[in-house]
């Protein structure tokens, strides 16, 4: 059976992330989503897979290739306008045949979940129960089939949720050629099969046992502790004498740890990074390849994206920082508020109440700059000596 991946969006409300890589291309514990839910799937026993790109694929076929790298196959169809799931999905009919998985390219999911979707027969959809379905699509359910599908309504009548996952036969072009465009101006997968449900034709459910859901840049963090909860010790690199490791940390190639730095697990670090001496970095932390981490600075439960320098006296909390930025010495970025309420970001709830900055790619950064709770800044800003820094700043911003 054939998996075809979406992976042609970009993820808008993943900005400033997504201004210069897709959103199925954000490093979750130093690896790619999509390179997550390959591995996943080749668990599952997939194999083969077509890959719907569009939205920067270069990045993506410069990534994974043949696939030969993961053992698997893969090959390419570009979406060249983003016109919806349904519109995907039918520019490969031509590379399929028989029944075939479908799978959202920017979910994280176990490959027991995904083997139990493989193994209904006909069309089947797997389900998740959330807590807040609010902004997802949910599913109406009634003896062992699915009955009605809403997306992302503002009053879900289910807290079942659609997962991503879809086992389907080659029916579902039929549907696809009748359906229409939705109040979004997509051809959506969800309205064609709500016309096979119509139809009379069953469209069972599965439901999943682990899904995260990865819809604002706040989410990676919960994803990227998730994740980092299983990975296992290993030094790669080079470690100085006086350096202390606690817990399952991670340490990549030509990498140096050097005297002095303090690193609790689970952590991952990358290949070719500098650390130390004198730092502490605490759990749930993923830095990328190339990075540096200097003295006397702290990094705690954050994604720090490759190239990223933070040398001098810092402090980062919470925090999703871009690739190339640089943190002048003692800029810091808060994550708690003094009344220890929900972080707000652009009028958002993040439902964190520990939340430091989302910072986009080649940010850079002034020396004793003040970076508030739930900032949001755009990629290549320039925050200047001393700056305090609230809100949300488009990319180029300069900042004083």
């Amino acid at each position: 059976m054939k998996a075809v991946m979406l992976a042609a969006g970009e993820g808008s409300r993943m900005r400033p992330l997504t201004y210069t890589r897709p959103k199925v291309m954000i490093p979750i514990a130093n690896r790619p989503i999509l390179e997550h839910l390959v591995v996943e799937a080749k668990k599952a026993g997939i194999g083969e897979f077509v890959f719907v790109v569009g939205y920067h694929d270069e990045q993506v076929r410069d990534c994974f290739a043949d696939g030969s790298r993961w053992g698997v196959s893969i090959e390419y169809c570009r979406q060249g306008r983003q016109l919806g799931t349904a519109d995907a999905l039918r520019m490969v009919e031509g590379l399929l045949s028989g029944d075939f998985l479908l799978l959202n390219g920017d979910i994280i999911v176990k490959h027991q979940d995904i083997r139990r979707v493989m193994e209904q027969g006909g069309n089947a959809v797997s389900v998740f129960p959330a807590e807040d379905p609010q902004g997802v699509g949910v599913l109406e359910l009634s003896e062992g089939r699915v009955v009605r599908i809403h997306e992302k309504t503002a009053s879900p009548p289910s807290c079942m949720v659609n997962a991503g996952i879809y086992r389907l036969t080659p029916g579902i072009f039929n549907a696809i050629s009748r359906t229409g465009k939705s109040p979004r101006g997509e051809y959506e997968l969800t309205d064609s099969l709500q016309l096979m449900i119509d139809s009379g034709q069953e469209v069972s459910y599965q439901e999943i046992g682990y899904w995260l859901n990865l819809s604002y840049p706040w989410d990676l963090l919960a994803a990227n502790q998730s994740l980092l909860a299983e990975i296992e010790a290993d030094n790669l690199g080079e470690v100085e004498e006086n350096v202390v490791i606690k817990g399952a940390v991670a340490i990549g190639r030509n990498t140096v740890v050097r005297s002095g730095s303090y690193i609790v697990g689970p952590v991952i670090i990358g290949e070719g990074c500098d650390i130390g001496p004198n730092c502490y970095i605490r759990p749930h932390t993923a830095i990328g390849d190339g990075c540096r981490i200097g003295g006397a600075t702290e990094v705690k439960a954050s994604i720090v994206m490759t190239g990223t320098r933070i040398p001098h006296h810092n402090y980062v909390g919470d925090s999703v920082i871009g690739a190339g930025c640089n943190l002048g010495s003692g800029a810091k970025i808060a994550n708690l508020r003094l009344d220890k309420k929900n972080i707000v970001v652009d009028g958002i709830d993040s439902k964190r109440r520990k939340l430091g900055a989302i910072i986009g790619d080649g940010v850079e950064v002034g020396i004793n700059a003040s970076i508030n709770t739930g900032s949001v800044i755009g990629n290549n800003a320039y925050i200047a000596p001393g700056a305090v820094v609230s809100g949300v700043f488009l990319p180029g911003a300069r900042i004083s």
